[in-house]
């Protein structure tokens, strides 16, 4: 009887696969730091037992499933290797399981994971659907049809999959500690592109992705005319935005998303695109993706006394650009205050002036400090070079997090890929107290 062990549980593609197979009945536990992460209370709610790092956890019948932040000098995988048991790392095992499903890959270097998640919702509600989003959630269904999942791009993780379809929403330069330029990023979604066994779904807007090749047929979305499928008459209204979409210059049907700002209608018309290209009927794609709820860390909102407070992962330039834009597209009649939160120096660094330029399109900016990654050496950078470029900016730590309270009935905006969560929270807890 195989016993799934995962090395590295809490990371949120591992927490995921995790779920999945736990769903499908198989055996699973697994180990990581003590540290808690929003990423286990999913397999806590599952009875997954989670263990602390330690050689001890590993037995004969385990089948090692490692997370890719890992290598062999790790005490779990040195014992595994001593019992010659079966270890893969995360990236390879799943590149293996989705050859038993239609699998559809979700890749790019924005919008991964909303994708992903509305992608499951939509095509979960209409056909039996397993799948795993970066956000740490996975599900299994048996006799599943399809099995969607999100691709990462870092370090060529997503060359493991050979998919059936490879949904692709747009190339931009990041990850700098890896990627040398935004060529060799190219050339990573390039490779990625010769592997698709069916169609690509690519985004016509994007520029590189114009130039991408392929041995399958690509189908090109978006706002511009030239497009496969286009977006037209795009309306913010009380509850979402309303859009036509057009295939190749065809009324193909009017659509309703909850959500706002264009980077939505792109990531909805991809999920189009993708259930027509299968064949499911417009009118079931339409009223499943009227009632998409949202990912996790993706534009969560809550109303705070006479203040809204959203809190996004939008660490990349081009992200918080789109974040601010979706915000003031909802909320027309309120100011937006940006808290943010840079994430790694080598990403900082390489965006300054594009951090500052996104984030001057917010009414007021907090910064807080760097949040340093574990790949990296505390760099010469500084908040204070970000807060330079940013007219009026102001910077924020835990302990002055009061400030806020002076932006009455403002949007206040947490972003960041850190745990830049802590300071929303400080700022409800010292909120209430001081109610």
């Amino acid at each position: 009887m195989t016993t799934y062990h995962f090395t590295g549980i809490k990371g949120s593609g591992m927490s995921a696969l995790a779920q999945i197979l736990d769903d499908m009945e198989e055996d699973v536990q697994g180990s990581d730091i003590t540290e808690t992460i929003f990423t286990q209370k999913p397999l806590e709610q599952k009875g997954i037992p989670l263990l602390p790092f330690s050689a001890d956890n590993i037995k004969e019948q385990h089948h090692v499933i490692m997370s890719a932040a890992y290598g062999e000098t790790h005490e779990e995988i040195v014992r595994a290797r001593e019992l010659g048991l079966k270890v893969d790392v995360y990236p390879q095992f799943l590149g293996t399981f989705i050859s038993q499903f239609t699998s559809v890959a979700i890749t790019g270097s924005h919008g991964k994971t909303s994708t992903t998640g509305l992608l499951a919702h939509v095509l979960g509600s209409i056909k039996p659907t397993s799948y795993l989003i970066g956000d740490g959630t996975g599900k299994g269904t048996s006799n599943s049809n399809y099995f969607v999942f999100e691709a990462c791009e870092y370090r060529r993780h997503f060359l493991n999959y050979s998919p059936d379809y490879c949904i692709m929403t747009n190339i931009d330069f990041d990850h700098p500690d890896y990627f040398s330029s935004v060529t060799d990023v190219i050339d990573a979604f390039q490779e990625m592109a010769s592997q698709v066994k069916k169609a690509i779904i690519a985004c016509g807007d994007d520029e590189h992705l114009q130039e991408l090749k392929a041995n399958v047929p690509i189908l090109y979305y978006g706002l511009n005319e030239d497009n496969d499928f286009q977006a037209r008459e795009i309306k913010s209204t009380d509850e979402g935005t309303v859009f036509d979409v057009y295939i190749r210059g065809d009324l193909y049907g009017t659509f309703l998303i909850p959500g706002f700002g264009d980077h939505n209608v792109k990531n909805a018309l991809a999920i189009i695109t993708l259930c027509h290209y299968e064949g499911l009927q417009y009118e079931d794609v339409a009223k499943h993706l009227k009632t998409f709820a949202g990912v996790k860390r993706r534009f969560s909102e809550k109303v705070f006394g006479s203040q809204i407070l959203i809190d996004d992962y939008a660490h990349h330039p081009t992200e918080i650009a789109a974040t601010i834009e979706a915000t003031k597209k909802k909320y027309k009649n309120r100011k937006v205050t940006a808290i943010f939160q840079p994430h790694t120096f080598t990403r900082t660094k390489a965006f300054l002036q594009e951090f500052a330029d996104a984030l001057s399109q917010a009414d007021t900016v907090y910064l807080c400090d760097i949040f340093g990654s574990a790949r990296e050496d505390q760099g010469s950078l500084t908040i204070e070079q970000l807060q330079q470029l940013i007219n009026g900016s102001h910077l924020m730590n835990e302990g002055d997090i009061d400030g806020l309270q002076a932006h009455e009935h403002e949007v206040l905006l947490f972003m960041g890929a850190g745990d830049i969560q802590k300071y929303q929270k400080a700022y409800e807890i010292s909120q209430k107290k001081s109610g």
